[in-house]
């Protein structure tokens, strides 16, 4: 990738000479919230690092916490504050509806993104089927078994490191188990024991993992017009690439499910046993190629473009989301040694040392809750709401234009002194209330209705992973804190307090914002028989 400060000198220079005017001229909307000097052609690029979420906290420590710049030329409004993040994203709803678009995820999706189409006719139908049949309350309830038997085997593994004293990398076993499960609710269970079988998951692994690092990447095509024939940073060239791997990977698995779905249809039908046998093999994949062949809403076309679209779809949404989010909460209980021996002292006191904490448990489990809270505090799921506005609106004494976009810093919300008492303390307390009393903290959720607390977004557009989120984050956080001691691998080491490791928390760009230096621990047996409480049974 060629970095933002090599573009070549004569283009700057060009647009010094010839293009000010016209730019002054097409950008200069008096409306719009206070900004910094930009420059011609690229705007305020040159002011953004490649951590978007600290470039805009630093910026409103100067202009305030609405403020605006252009990217390229795309005018782009950051707001950094809980009323403003309402009076957007709740007041104006309608008016920021929409997501910006872009190169890599048009292509990579089909044109056909749950996360980035237009708020449509389209919008509302995906929405609506990957909700009802996917990850409402009603279907994720029938996944119950699934995570249960994918997280005892990912327990497994760190029990045989244990064993032999081995490190592991964590950020991959996360990521290796979060895919597992989206997989198994997309696709149905996969058989992985050849080679071939092994060889296509670990293929699939990493072009997903490859998509969700271009997705969170800035490409300048996307927001300077004179460059969109260009491809000076060869974001062109990669987004082919994935393409090309992808579209081989999901044909291979739809032929190979419409060749199953032929075979069974060829079958006698001779008793109800049968048909009731038949609909045991419904997964999502299925609801997804029924509705393709049927066409159920003659209002929006469903093919089978769209079908591979919303599959990458929700593999990028759901894979690093859930264990960004698990592996920054893993570190911070790392580094904060009390607040880990009182979430084990509740998992002991509720759910004992004989047997391994389990979905069930978590609703009884407030201290594990808080902790889950406080981490999604300081590392958001979503770091930045990004919409675009769709009709022209009035916030404060400021119009915004069509197509202007709209971010708002959930991570410098997070950790403004003025809302958070201590901001940058991990303090799960926070959140709990003491003897019918507490903070208002204590009273927030994090569902998108309080505007302190965002990391899934709020709205029409709110995460539809939220649900499955919330239901994994707890339990596999508590199962590992209750099975295992973490020790720290030194290269990560930021510095040794006497009490133990303490781990570097510097972060990596991109659409979740993942830890720099991958989690890389060696797993302690904590209870004296883990592998006695993992069932063997479950992952048979």
């Amino acid at each position: 990738m060629i970095a933002l400060e090599l573009l070549p000198p004569l283009l700057l220079l060009l647009s010094l000479v010839v293009l000010i005017p016209i730019f002054r001229h097409r950008h200069g909307h008096r409306g719009l919230p206070p900004s910094p000097v930009g420059m011609p052609i690229i705007g305020h690029f040159h002011l953004l690092g490649p951590l978007l979420h600290r470039s805009f906290r630093d910026l409103s420590l100067s202009w305030g916490p609405l403020f605006s710049i252009r990217l390229g030329s795309v005018p782009c409004i950051v707001a950094s504050s809980p009323d403003l993040a309402r009076e957007f994203l709740k007041t104006n709803e309608l008016s920021f509806a929409s997501r910006n678009d872009s190169i890599a995820v048009a292509r990579l999706t089909y044109g056909s993104s749950i996360a980035f189409s237009p708020y449509d006719a389209y919008w509302k139908f995906i929405r609506r089927l990957t909700m009802n049949d996917l990850l409402s309350s009603r279907p994720l309830s029938g996944f119950i078994s699934l995570r249960s038997r994918e997280l005892h085997r990912f327990l497994r593994v760190l029990g045989d490191k244990s064993s032999r004293r081995e490190a592991v990398n964590l950020s991959a076993d996360l990521r290796k188990l979060s895919y597992a499960i989206i997989s198994q609710m997309i696709l149905g269970d996969n058989d992985t024991s050849s080679s071939t079988s092994a060889g296509r998951v670990e293929e699939a692994r990493t072009v997903v993992r490859e998509v969700t690092k271009i997705f969170g990447e800035f490409n300048l095509s996307d927001f300077v017009w004179c460059l969109r024939r260009l491809d000076l940073q060869g974001f062109g060239k990669r987004i082919e690439e994935i393409f090309r791997r992808y579209d081989s990977l999901i044909e291979t698995v739809l032929r190979e499910r419409e060749e199953l779905r032929r075979q069974r249809k060829n079958k006698d039908k001779e008793k109800d046993t049968d048909k009731n046998k038949d609909k045991e093999y419904r997964d999502f994949l299925d609801i997804l190629l029924d509705h393709m062949e049927d066409q159920k809403d003659d209002n929006v076309p469903f093919t089978r473009l769209h079908v591979k679209g919303l599959i990458m779809d929700i593999f990028t949404a759901g894979t690093d989301t859930t264990a960004t989010s698990i592996e920054w909460t893993l570190s911070e209980l790392i580094n904060n040694r009390t607040v880990l021996e009182k979430a084990r002292e509740e998992i002991d006191r509720v759910v004992g040392r004989t047997r391994l904490v389990t979905e069930a448990d978590t609703p009884n489990l407030p201290y594990i809750q808080a902790v889950v809270k406080e981490a999604f505090r300081l590392h958001p799921a979503v770091p930045l709401v990004i919409r675009k506005c769709v009709r022209e609106c009035r916030v404060g004494e400021h119009e915004i234009p069509v197509g202007a976009m709209l971010v708002v810093n959930n991570w410098a919300i997070g950790r403004d002194p003025h809302y958070w008492e201590c901001p940058s303390d991990f303090r799960p307390e926070r959140f709990l209330q003491s003897h019918g009393e507490g903070s208002n903290s204590s009273k927030l959720d994090i569902r998108g209705q309080h505007f302190e607390l965002l990391p899934f977004g709020t709205g029409r557009r709110i995460c539809p992973g939220m649900n499955l989120a919330l239901q994994m984050l707890p339990l596999v956080v508590a199962a590992i804190i209750q099975c295992f001691d973490l020790k720290v691998v030194g290269s990560l080491d930021d510095e040794n307090h006497g009490d133990g490791h303490v781990l570097k928390m510097e972060e990596a760009p991109g659409l979740t914002v993942p830890r720099l230096h991958e989690l890389i621990c060696v797993p302690s047996a904590r209870l004296t028989s883990v592998t006695g409480i993992l069932a063997p049974e479950m992952i048979e």
